[in-house]
């Protein structure tokens, strides 16, 4: 009997363990700093166009029992590609924070509330680099670094990112966590308690140059 108690507890807490599984625990971790000046763009650059007919910026938030993923539907943005450096261009995304979706409709709802998005009161978080550097570590191509301004805080980030350019395309990759609590997403209450503070963000962009 004691034995079956024994293996019985043991499959209950991997379970547990698998469960509460942090999807940000793997991830480069984003380095956030006081917003930098913003250049102007290059005067050189071809200007491409960053749309959800070709881009996704998805999510995947979690608490202690699941984790949950998620998206934005609406967003706009520009790669101003100066041709043969990829460090002299820029990126700029302005999202529709109203267009967010997850796995649970419940959970997508609430995101809009001032319990954590506050839509009605900032409407839109908005991304410019100002500055893209080399970078052949962990197999990405570039760190990238800009202002990233969410929930009505605006700071500096930096992170790993993939770039590629193509003949007729330009691809961007990156996957990154980062702290919610840097952008005072704080739900009220000891509840806040059962959120994981990082959050992973993934983009993924694969813009066509012109003819």
């Amino acid at each position: 009997m004691r034995r079956y108690l024994t293996i019985t507890l043991f499959v209950f807490m991997a379970l547990l363990t698998y469960g509460c599984a942090d999807p940000a625990a793997n991830k480069p971790k984003a380095t956030v700093a006081n917003a930098e000046t913003e250049s102007t763009k290059p005067a050189d650059g071809e200007v491409l166009t960053i749309s959800p007919d070709n881009s996704k910026v998805e999510f995947v938030a979690a608490k202690v029992t699941r984790s949950h993923s998620g998206s934005f539907k609406q967003f706009t943005g520009t790669i101003n590609l100066v041709k043969d450096s990829v460090e002299n261009s820029r990126v700029t995304i302005d999202i529709e924070a109203g267009s967010v979706v997850t796995d649970d409709d419940g959970l997508t709802k609430h995101l809009k509330t001032p319990d954590f998005f506050d839509v009605a009161r900032y409407p839109k978080a908005t991304f410019t680099s100002t500055k893209i550097e080399p970078a052949n570590a962990g197999g990405v191509t570039h760190n990238v670094t800009g202002n990233f301004e969410l929930h009505g805080i605006k700071k500096s980030i930096a992170f790993p990112a993939t770039i590629q350019v193509a003949p007729d395309s330009v691809s961007v990759n990156a996957e990154f966590s980062i702290n919610r609590k840097d952008f005072a997403l704080v739900y009220a209450g000891k509840a806040d308690d059962l959120i994981r503070d990082g959050v992973v963000i993934k983009l993924t962009l694969k813009v066509r140059t012109k003819p």
